[in-house]
């Protein structure tokens, strides 16, 4: 594995099962897990297990084969979206997916133009990694990047909510506008949909509808990257319907398979017609039997123990406590999110000033009293609560 394997904590947690919001470690010490996103529906949940030991004693092959179980799953997972995205082509990680996103929205317009925020992580591949950590005005092959839409800590001081929307809507049809003066055309925008990896910062009201708008009427794909904001983690079941714009093409991965590797990327019949015409893609492991029976039980986890619903009412009152707490903690400068996905930015008192070290020592206290978090964001220094979505109020509590 190498000397610099990336784990967590001073001292790594040896972790040896998981049951629910739940993970005990090899000495026995048990965690409240309130950091991981892809065992969505538990650990070690009973029904997602049953159906993939289920299947693997059954069949698994890859997918030049046809099975009917693969078909339902990918009919049932579209089913879920907006009218407007109807075929999907599943893969194993999101990386796979977005990449296939960002391929297909430059073969079909044609252009070469990609648009991300500057604060962005969408994959680890040699083209999706050109999106991460991109300065504004730096141009990566092809990709550009604006400014994070926000509030907290904003493009221009002195400015009203919508004085301060325009100005990054500016910026937005500025970096477009470059794109075909530059000879490179505009393909699209590829934007987390709740802009998870910047921290989940509040963006000015009406900022992903007009900006979204704007991509569309000059050409380009809105390209929604669901892969931590999706399957109900924002207390809807797509990010895009918390932030409130329609995408055209969309990204999923990370809890798909509760733990198996499954990803996906949709979009209409006619742009995957399109682009599975024009791009020879295959996975071997990709749209299984295996993916789908593990697909289909998170679904089905989801639906029948109204996730959605839970998520949406737990995350709500426990960003309310947080809030509470915030007015005697000069450290939690902003407390903000959606459903079970809720950063806390820690600050300098008395500042906005990112406190990256503080936000490390918070980490590591918070692991001492058997509680597991992360943190993220532009500067690294926005505590990340994002527990499995069957996490209760009195898990919270």
């Amino acid at each position: 594995m190498g000397h610099d394997a990336p784990l967590f904590y001073e001292d790594p947690v040896e972790l040896v099962r998981g049951d629910g919001v739940w993970l005990e470690a090899a000495d026995g010490t048990r965690y409240l897990d309130l950091y991981n996103n892809v065992p969505c529906v538990g650990h070690a949940n009973p029904r997602v297990a049953a159906a993939i030991a289920e299947q693997a004693a059954t069949l698994n092959v890859h997918s030049r084969y046809l099975h009917a179980n693969v078909v339902d799953y990918t009919e049932r997972l579209v089913g879920l979206h907006h009218d407007g995205i109807e075929s999907v082509i599943l893969a194993c990680s999101g990386s796979e997916a977005t990449e296939m996103a960002l391929t297909m929205a430059r073969s079909l317009t044609g252009k070469k133009g990609v648009i991300c925020t500057d604060a962005t992580y969408h994959g680890n591949t040699s083209l999706v990694s050109k999106l991460t950590g991109l300065p504004v005005g730096t141009d990566r092959d092809g990709v550009r990047s604006i400014s994070t839409p926000q509030m907290y800590r904003p493009l221009a001081n002195g400015l009203t909510e919508a004085e301060l929307c325009q100005r990054y809507l500016d910026q937005l049809a500025a970096t477009i506008a470059q794109f075909e003066a530059d000879g490179l055309g505009f393909a699209g925008i590829m934007l987390c949909s709740i802009l998870a990896n910047e921290g989940l910062p509040t963006a000015p009201g009406g900022w992903f509808t007009e900006a979204t708008e704007m991509v569309r009427d000059a050409g380009g794909f809105v390209i929604a990257d669901e892969v931590q904001a999706g399957f109900a983690r924002s207390g809807n079941w797509w990010g895009y319907d918390t932030s409130g714009f329609t995408p055209d093409i969309v990204c999923m991965g990370k809890p798909m398979g509760n733990g198996l590797p499954v990803s996906g990327m949709a979009a209409s019949h006619d742009m995957i017609t399109s682009f599975r015409g024009k791009q020879r893609y295959f996975n071997t492991f990709a749209a299984s039997p295996l993916q789908a029976a593990a697909g289909m039980a998170v679904i089905d986890e989801i639906t029948d123990r109204d996730l959605v619903a839970s998520v949406a009412s737990v995350g709500a009152a426990l960003k309310t406590s947080l809030l509470a707490l915030q007015a005697s903690q000069a450290r939690m400068g902003d407390v903000r999110g959606h459903g079970l996905f809720i950063g806390i930015d820690w600050v300098v008192p008395g500042t906005n000033e990112p406190d990256v070290d503080g936000a490390a020592a918070m980490v590591e206290a918070l692991k001492a009293r058997c509680m597991l978090l992360g943190k993220a964001g532009q500067h690294g220094n926005v505590l990340k609560i994002r527990p499995p979505l069957v996490f209760q109020q009195d898990h919270a509590d």
